[in-house]
């Protein structure tokens, strides 16, 4: 089993112009971070995920780079598929595609135009309208959602196909994650969680007659570079999860970090995203310091 560490950003904002961010993808190059993930809020300052990794493809020539999450409800799967196919073959089959439902806010299901009942229905039938037009020349489709009659894409992905990563703990999450996903990426829970899940993601696989890579499970790994989880994530911890100790899915400072990514890779996890809660006063310090401190786990 082959241990993955890259860096995730999650929905953290930058200055005017994202001053800094070609740096801090240099040095994940530099360093030998497996990926970089960022997340998508259409009400937010972060970046649009797309469009910063292509720039950060652009820039590197081994670094992966992958979404945490990219919505996939309310959106046209063929091009969600153009512009995938295009990035994986522009960067040399380099792109790690995630999906999701979008997070529970009205503000963001105003942006996707879909209401929030709706999401799961758009979810299950695009993402295998997806899969199809990076491998089929032409697809015809009738759906509750889509109608496609002969449509095709180019140039196809050089991965044939990319593999799609799902996230989520709830039953109904884990089951998509088997019947659809080809590798699980959770957030906010402990090792013992994740170790919980995996046999209701693989039993849901096997009814759906598929399979998912041994190594295709791993974890985001929120951590606070301090002693203390703030307040805000400390309230985010107990509105999921309550009566838990939030240090227990929120690691504070790289030792603690480095245990946890540890205890994951012991249950059989070997696909990690490390991702600072806020941001630090040096990233190149930082990350640094994370190459030392956690690239170095071994199986």
């Amino acid at each position: 089993m082959k241990i993955r560490v890259g860096l995730g950003l999650g929905a953290l904002s930058w200055g005017p112009g994202f001053d800094g961010f070609g740096e801090l993808v240099d040095d994940l190059e530099r360093l030998r971070f497996d990926s970089l993930w960022l997340s998508e809020r259409a009400n937010g300052p972060a970046p649009d995920p797309l469009v910063g990794l292509a720039f950060a493809a652009g820039r590197t020539t081994k670094l992966k780079f992958g979404t945490s999450v990219q919505v996939l409800s309310g959106r046209n799967p063929a091009m969600i598929a153009k512009t995938w196919a295009s990035l994986d073959r522009l960067s040399n089959g380099r792109a790690l595609p995630a999906f999701g439902l979008g997070v529970v806010d009205p503000r963001e299901q105003q942006a996707f135009r879909i209401a929030r009942e709706d999401r799961a229905g758009w979810f299950d039938e695009a993402l295998p309208l997806i899969r199809r037009l990076w491998t089929e020349d032409s697809v015809d489709h009738r759906g509750a959602h889509f109608a496609y009659e002969g449509v095709s894409i180019g140039p196809k992905p050089l991965q044939s196909p990319p593999d799609v990563w799902l996230g989520g703990q709830a039953p109904s999450e884990l089951r998509r994650v088997g019947r659809l996903g080809d590798g699980w990426l959770p957030s906010f829970c402990t090792p013992a969680d994740a170790a919980a899940g995996r046999p209701a993601v693989q039993e849901a696989a096997d009814k759906a007659g598929r399979a998912i890579d041994p190594e295709h499970f791993g974890a985001l790994v929120l951590y606070v570079n301090g002693d203390e989880v703030p307040p805000l994530l400390a309230t985010i911890v107990e509105r999921r999860r309550p009566g838990l100790d939030p240090t227990a899915v929120i690691p504070t400072g790289h030792k603690a970090l480095r245990a946890q990514l540890e205890a994951f890779v012991e249950q059989g996890f070997s696909k990690l995203v490390v991702v600072p809660a806020g941001e630090p006063p040096s990233w190149r310090d930082e990350l640094e310091a994370l190459a030392a401190d956690v690239l170095t786990i071994q199986n």
